[in-house]
């Protein structure tokens, strides 16, 4: 019985290794695939990229502290090997073909293939950049430029280098802050300097520089903008730089006029390196070790990776100082601190992106459908396909299944195009509908005015219920409807003719709520700003209230020490009566929203800023009213309210930081206590 159980465990292994994919096994990877989803985060995808092969020498011949790495159209890779001052040549499966710039470079820190066969080389202790020719022949070198333009400051440390198809050598330099070097390779003249990194002062630095000395000034770091890291160029001409620094733009796609057209919202802190792959996707590399993959648009379609722990796995790396991309789309990566080169090759998964992609791209929006809807069925979180899928069908003109696409994938500006043809179509649909239903509104509305003129229903109704002593809180909510009309007289009547309670109060305060909650969770898809199935709803009615409380509170303080005429309840009656045409109109702009595109998103802006200047109008006139201010000290008043406010966050913030290092104190002497007894 034994032999049989065994036997057929043998044969289930067997039978388990021929049906398996060898795909699915080489996914077993050392390191996680996330893809980028519609609100910019990360989301783990299926394994894109898996190790082909590890090279660690070419020959005999090895690499150190190597720095950068290109194929040539030939399929030879030439890496840049520092710590030898040479440029190394070999193939992909780790064959040595030559060695180039022996005695001649003294740190080979950038290398560039030209279009016409030649080989540019940045070396940082030479101050130079040496051209040579792919057999080795030294043909040319340019050092630093001599052109007053240049600067008689500014540093010549050939770090990178590229070129164009017009002879111009972009050279990125260290230290030198006044952008990317050009320079004419065919004279060695400078040309200018290209797309330099921006400045951006933040108001703490101008605050710091209107007061500080110039001694203080000083030991604060200049706001010099950061120097590019790494620099490349594509077919048609467009330069790709990568940089490092708060506040910079990590990649840049820079046109003629050195502006950059990328757009992207995740991208590494410290990227070292960029390619540009067959489908004019872009890939970049972060000096800890993790591979990104974009879209020619800038859209994040694959990152991968990371920083070995020390146990030497496939697939991770101490560093990254470059990559290359040959033409099958693999992806060579140079760790410079294990000194060798770990060769990438596409999963299946990855290879049927990429073939979505190039049909996409190529204007083939209807063979294009079916790789999106396999990759979907594979990956229902993988966005970007969503995003491919909607757009073809929005070029085929099937607008309500590229809306429910651009839904999926988070695209607010495809979702609002597809919206406004849906929107079209129903309204020439039934155009003759709307039509009927107002004729119908107006003959009632008519009928109801020569019926109300005959029998007075209305005057009745009104002087019944204002006859009513019973309905004195449904009357208190509606004397809103007064304070719109006439704002003064209403909060004279709040505080001296006992208009408005506390209860009719707190309903406005519960209205204010659920329209702040509508207006978070229900407005129009492209107009939310939170996550579709995003709810906080606890956090939000706890934040409503206190920061609801938290302004009464000060402002009652406030005026009770500057002789405010105004009680308690009068200011909160005044103050949530205020909030008047909020509570009126946000209703109808939280319906409409759902309802326009960003081709209308001007009549919401308008709306919201009537709202808002006309609730602040009422507020202003409240605190003077109420409180028997002038416009002077109503001002004075507002001002030391928010004063108020913002020392009040400051207690309750210090507050709660000693709160949690109290916490913090007792739990260690807990464990110190409990790690003693355990010991004795």
């Amino acid at each position: 019985m034994r032999k049989i159980k065994k036997v057929t465990l043998v044969l289930l292994s067997l039978f388990l290794y021929v049906l398996v994919p060898i795909e699915q096994v080489s996914a077993n990877t050392a390191y996680k695939t996330f893809t980028e989803d519609g609100y910019g985060q990360y989301v783990e995808t299926q394994t894109a990229y898996t190790v082909k092969e590890t090279i660690v020498q070419f020959d005999d011949e090895l690499f150190t502290q190597a720095s950068d790495m290109k194929i040539g159209k030939d399929g030879l890779l030439y890496i840049a090997d520092t710590g030898n001052k040479r440029i190394l040549v070999g193939d992909a499966s780790g064959n040595f073909i030559r060695s180039i710039g022996d005695e001649v470079l003294q740190k080979p820190t950038g290398i560039f293939l030209s279009h016409d066969e030649k080989l540019y080389v940045a070396d940082e202790i030479a101050a130079k950049v040496f051209v040579f020719s792919l057999e080795g022949e030294l043909l040319q070198e340019f050092g630093r430029p001599e052109s007053i333009l240049f600067g008689e400051t500014a540093t010549f440390v050939p770090e990178k280098v590229a070129v164009d198809k017009r002879d111009n050598v972009y050279v990125i330099s260290r230290g030198n802050s006044n952008g990317i070097i050009q320079i004419n390779a065919n004279n060695g003249e400078f040309i200018g300097y290209f797309a330099p990194n921006q400045t951006i002062v933040t108001p703490l630095t101008v605050f710091r520089k209107a007061i500080f000395t110039e001694e203080q000034l000083s030991k604060m770091i200049d706001t010099v903008p950061a120097t590019a890291k790494n620099i490349n160029i594509d077919d048609k001409g467009l330069v790709y730089a990568v940089s490092q620094g708060e506040r910079v733009e990590g990649i840049r796609k820079l046109n003629v006029a050195g502006r950059n057209i990328l757009d992207t919202v995740v991208y590494d802190d410290f990227p070292v390196s960029v390619e540009i792959g067959s489908l004019d996707n872009i890939f970049v590399a972060g000096e800890n070790g993790f591979i990104y993959e974009y879209t020619s648009e800038g859209n994040l379609l694959f990152v991968f990776g990371g920083q070995d722990d020390g146990r030497q796995r496939v697939g991770l790396f101490n560093k990254i100082s470059a990559i290359a991309i040959d033409e099958q789309d693999q992806i060579y990566a140079l760790d410079p601190e294990k000194n060798q080169v770990q060769i990438f090759q596409p999963t299946e998964f990855a290879s049927l992106v990429h073939q979505s992609l190039e049909l996409y791209q190529n204007g083939d929006y209807d063979a294009s459908k079916g790789p999106w809807q396999e990759v979907i069925r594979l990956n229902g979180l993988f966005d970007f396909a969503h995003l491919g899928l909607g757009e073809a069908y929005f070029k085929e003109e099937n607008y309500q299944l590229a809306l429910d696409s651009f839904r999926q994938a988070k695209y607010k500006e495809g979702y609002s195009d597809a919206f406004w043809e849906v929107r079209n179509k129903w309204m020439r649909e039934n155009v003759i509908y709307i039509i009927y239903i107002l004729i119908i509104w107006f003959i009632l509305a008519q009928v109801w005015k020569r019926l109300n003129r005959e029998y007075g229903w209305k005057e009745r109704f009104l002087k019944t219920f204002h006859d009513k002593d019973d309905w004195k809180w449904l009357k208190d909510i509606l004397f809103i409807k007064k304070l719109i009309r006439h704002p003064i007289d209403s909060f004279y009547s709040i505080q001296y003719e006992n208009k408005g309670s506390y209860s009719s109060g707190f309903f406005w305060v519960i209205v204010f709520l659920i329209l702040f909650v509508a207006e978070k969770y229900y407005s129009g898809f492209i107009f939310r700003y939170v996550r579709d199935g995003e709810y906080t709803l606890g956090t939000d009615i706890a934040s409503f209230f206190a920061v609801f409380l938290l302004v009464i509170v000060s402002h009652y303080l406030i005026c009770t020490i500057n002789d405010g005429e105004g009680k308690f309840k009068h200011i909160f009656i005044g103050f949530i009566y205020a909030f008047a045409p909020y509570f009126i109109f946000k209703p109808f702009i939280i319906l409409a929203s759902n309802f326009l595109t960003f081709n209308e998103i001007y009549l919401l802006n308008l709306a919201n800023f009537i709202i808002y200047g006309w609730v602040a109008i009422l507020l202003f006139v409240m605190i003077k009213e109420i409180n028997d201010y002038t416009i002077r000290e109503t001002f004075k008043i507002i001002f030391l309210t928010l004063f108020m406010i913002l020392i009040a966050v400051l207690l309750i913030f210090i507050v709660y930081v000693l709160i949690l290092q109290m916490i913090d104190f007792v739990i260690s002497i807990v464990n110190e206590g409990v790690y003693r007894i355990e010991n004795r």
